[in-house]
């Protein structure tokens, strides 16, 4: 079995911004800032990894979790709730 290839950064920096692109497509507050924190955090913990097998494998499930936020964000499209969350009302 080859040895999987570390991701360069701008490979790394690309899959970031898809995930934070993904978590913007949430209706729903709660939901899309969980998304965007997981996102963050997930990077943080990953950012100094020891050897290009577990940064692969990091990245790889990243992308894994790409596919599935997008595939959650259509369905909570289909289900979007009628009235905005406290944190999104504009104060006056």
């Amino acid at each position: 079995m080859a040895a999987l290839a570390a991701p360069t950064r701008a490979e790394a920096l690309s899959l970031f911004r898809s995930l934070l692109r993904t978590a913007k497509q949430f209706s729903d507050y709660n939901i899309r800032e969980y998304t965007r924190r997981r996102a963050a955090d997930a990077f943080r913990e990953n950012r100094a990894l020891p050897d290009a097998p577990a940064a692969a494998a990091a990245f790889a499930e990243g992308k894994k979790q790409l596919e599935v936020a997008k595939r959650q964000a259509v369905v909570y499209s289909l289900y979007a709730p009628k009235s905005k969350s406290v944190m999104e009302l504009k104060v006056q």
